[in-house]
């Protein structure tokens, strides 16, 4: 069928058909707590038996000694289950990490951008091992003033020697003097 021959179902149809597949739903699942009574009254039947009390003390304090053996193997075979089920869980999480790391898709976390001073940032990393506070301008470098002075009579050589060239040496004395 095409697209404009499907016509819109009319809301007491959709509201029918609703209330239909729940009451399918309700029967199963009636149906599978019946079944889950049924199984644990078989179980039941198979491990443990009618109890039969015997009338003197010696023949209780014999059933007692059967019946906590008999709950050591059950603890025993419960602890076990445990383990086993921890065991698989912490398997199925490792393997979830390797297909996640296989996958790379990884969501990275929005960072908030903190102002903070290097003496809260070393606090906060050093905790209160940290008391001194870091003064930042002390480790700059210093410049030495006598590098640039050299830099400077470098540059007055070289002019130097262009106005030598340029036959300008006497004209500038002749400024230098006015002034």
């Amino acid at each position: 069928m095409t697209e404009c021959k499907l016509k819109k179902m009319s809301s007491s149809r959709r509201q029918h058909l609703k209330s239909f597949l729940l009451q399918i739903a309700h029967g199963l699942l009636e149906e599978e707590a019946s079944e889950a009574e049924q199984e644990k009254q078989r179980y039941m039947e198979e491990n443990c038996p009618d109890l039969s009390l015997p009338g003197s003390m010696q023949a209780l304090q014999e059933l007692c000694r059967k019946l906590h053996q008999q709950i050591d193997v059950i603890d025993a075979q419960r602890y076990d289950m445990e383990s086993k089920e921890a065991k698989s869980n912490k398997e199925i999480e490792d393997l979830k990490i390797k297909v996640q790391d296989l996958k790379g898709k990884f969501k990275k976390p929005v960072l908030k951008k903190v102002r903070m001073s290097a003496d809260a940032m070393l606090q906060a990393l050093l905790g209160s091992k940290h008391k001194v506070s870091l003064d930042l301008r002390a480790n700059l470098k210093q410049v030495k003033k006598e590098v640039k002075e050299e830099e400077k009579e470098a540059v007055g050589d070289w002019r130097k020697n262009i106005e030598d060239k340029a036959g300008m040496d006497g004209r500038k004395k002749m400024f230098e003097s006015e002034a």
